[in-house]
């Protein structure tokens, strides 16, 4: 495996080149136009830049660059189809959201274009080629097969990402904390020799990080500029293409090895748990009010996170620890060759925790009570006559 130090130089440009552009996309997103309005959707109250991923693009292409002039990474860059894929469909899945960031398109426009991408990945090598189920056994895949589940793993994780950039520095932060600690299960998997040294999967994971630790300063509340639809969909794919790369080729069994395969799709479905049965409860909750199911209003996770209380950069916080505890959780017998049993149940206790802290109905139902019973108190207390 190439050392450290590589994958240091590497992360300090995608960040450092990310970090520079994005003021230069801020001006001329302000100057174009391209920017998103407040809404009654929206928590943001200022007109801001929307086109972030302009420059989540530029450092990532830099830093792939930058790679390709390292020694450490000539094994990488060896057989050239798979980084050369990866590239092509970034591009490609960027350009659908940067579109979708400019000039609104359709559902199934979009998500042609990330099938376009994922399939792009496919043809390029970058794909599922095992598939291990946790405790059961691995599943070697045919070519169409692999090909399919390697589209819908791009559309999970595209859509993903996408769906939780709805704070300032939420989607950046979290794909940060699970990329990071991605890099760290490839290298650990690079070092026990279960990955070969040409694997891309963990210098993808470096570069990610890097874009998203150089995008947070101009992200974080108050964010000076979005990373739009164009960044989010990027991300997704880069991390679709990292665990793949890791996950998706590697036959030989290693602690941990079953869950983080999952992890990094598990960790934002996780995240996006209560949110998901929000959307649900918000469709069932507009149509029960004879309101269409896309109109928007103030009661998904977000918003009852802020009107408990914590403000907004405290409500991200609060998601980035979530995350971080799960990476941790995950990544723990990957390190110590011990504890596959009780990461299941750990992550399972952690979704019931969370699930029963922001569920509106049990939480509304605990006020509630304790309401009534503080009425009654009050009540018993007045005396009578």
């Amino acid at each position: 495996m190439p050392a450290l130090t590589a994958y240091a130089i590497v992360f300090a440009v995608a960040g450092l080149v990310t970090v520079a552009v994005t003021p230069l996309v801020r001006m001329l997103a302000e100057r174009e136009g391209a920017v998103a309005a407040p809404d009654e959707r929206k928590v943001h109250e200022e007109p801001t830049a929307t086109i972030g991923g302009v420059a989540m693009l530029v450092g990532f292409l830099v830093a792939v660059g930058a790679a390709a002039l390292l020694d450490e990474f000539d094994t990488v860059f060896a057989s050239g189809t798979e980084i050369v894929g990866v590239v092509i469909a970034a591009v490609v899945i960027f350009a659908v959201g940067l579109i979708d960031d400019i000039r609104e398109i359709s559902a199934p426009a979009k998500t042609a274009g990330m099938v376009l991408a994922g399939s792009i990945l496919s043809f390029a090598g970058v794909g599922l080629l095992v598939f291990r189920v946790p405790f059961l056994d691995l599943f070697l895949l045919s070519p169409d097969w692999s090909a399919l589940l390697t589209v819908i793993w791009v559309l999970l994780m595209a859509n993903a990402i996408n769906f939780i950039d709805g704070l300032d520095g939420l989607a950046a932060g979290i794909v940060a904390i699970a990329a990071g600690t991605f890099f760290l299960y490839a290298v650990r998997l690079g070092d026990a020799d279960v990955l070969l040294a040409s694997n891309p999967g963990a210098l993808i994971a470096a570069i990610t990080l890097g874009v998203c630790v150089g995008f947070l300063p101009h992200n974080f509340h108050p964010a000076r500029i979005f990373m739009g639809d164009s960044g989010a969909l990027l991300l997704g794919l880069l991390m679709a293409a990292s665990t793949m790369s890791v996950g998706g080729r590697s036959a030989e069994p290693f602690s941990g090895q079953a869950f983080f395969f999952f992890a990094p799709i598990f960790i934002p479905l996780i995240i996006l748990a209560v949110p998901i049965i929000d959307t649900a409860f918000a469709v069932v909750r507009r149509a029960s009010r004879r309101r269409s199911p896309l109109a928007a209003d103030k009661e998904h996770l977000h918003h009852r996170l802020m009107k408990l209380g914590h403000g907004h950069r405290r409500s991200v916080l609060i998601m980035w620890a979530w995350t971080l505890l799960l990476c941790g959780f995950v990544l723990y017998p990957t390190y110590t060759g011990s504890g596959d049993a009780i990461v299941p149940f750990g992550i399972g206790g952690l979704m019931l925790l969370l699930y029963t802290v922001f569920h509106p109905g049990l939480r509304n139902e605990r006020w509630s009570n304790l309401f009534r019973s503080s009425r009654s108190d009050a009540d018993s207390d007045t005396p009578v006559g």
